[in-house]
């Protein structure tokens, strides 16, 4: 197996040739970071786009009154700081390891370069950048009509998108965040957050396995809080 071909995985990646791939793993470096660093800092300048090879990450903003708010949770072939190096401004959250993870660092002039070499890769982008923002004004729609219960289905039903995976009809999270930052993301009490999943799971819309989930009948609790 090529040292590259995790790049074929990621969405900006995945509609080039390999010979291309291999070529971007050259240009690129990998780095290790432990589970809690700082990746990158919010209103920091942004020289590099990220892709996860492995491990999980966070994105939070801190909101006026110094409460983390979780913007989501990005796993293995996602990507992160594109954003600062398109419009060369600060970045716009800060980026936290909430396992050991390994990264893939490309600079912002070599993935310039990239975008004008490839437009395939600029249209893959455009994509993502789209389906992002679309999931984005989702979300913040579910969490301001919703009422607490509706907030935290919301947020499991991000995380079964993000990093679920399909196991015999249900999609399991492998490893769900701490309680507070399942608050942080839904924008509620870790109290809330601990009631509500058990009261999910009295009713069977989700079992719980020490820190997995899993969403027993997902289209039906998708469409009971959607």
């Amino acid at each position: 197996m090529p040292s590259s071909e995790f790049l074929a995985y990621v969405p900006i990646f995945s509609n080039i040739p390999m010979e291309t791939i291999e070529r971007i793993e050259k240009i690129g470096t990998r780095k290790n970071y432990l589970k809690n660093d700082v990746i990158l800092m919010e209103d920091e300048v942004g020289t590099a786009l990220f892709v996860i090879v492995t491990g999980k990450v966070k994105v939070a903003r801190t909101s006026g009154d110094g409460r983390e708010v979780i913007l989501t949770i990005l796993s293995e072939s996602d990507f992160f700081g594109e954003m600062a190096i398109l419009d060369g401004q600060t970045r716009s959250a800060t980026v936290v390891a909430t396992e050991d993870t390994e990264l893939f660092l490309i600079q912002r002039n070599d993935f310039i370069n990239l975008l004008k070499e490839y437009p395939e890769v600029a249209i893959s982008l455009l994509q993502e950048l789209t389906k992002r923002l679309r999931s984005a004004d989702a979300k913040i729609k579910a969490l301001s009509l919703k009422d607490a219960e509706g907030k935290v289905a919301t947020v499991l039903l991000q995380l079964a998108d993000d990093v679920g995976r399909i196991k015999q009809g249900k999609v399991e999270i492998e490893k769900l965040p701490l309680q507070q930052d399942l608050a942080n993301m839904a924008g509620t009490s870790r109290e809330t957050i601990s009631r509500t999943i058990h009261s999910f799971a009295k009713k069977g819309l989700v079992e719980l396995d020490g820190n997995k989930l899993r969403i027993t009948d997902y289209e039906k609790f998708k469409e009971l809080f959607s």
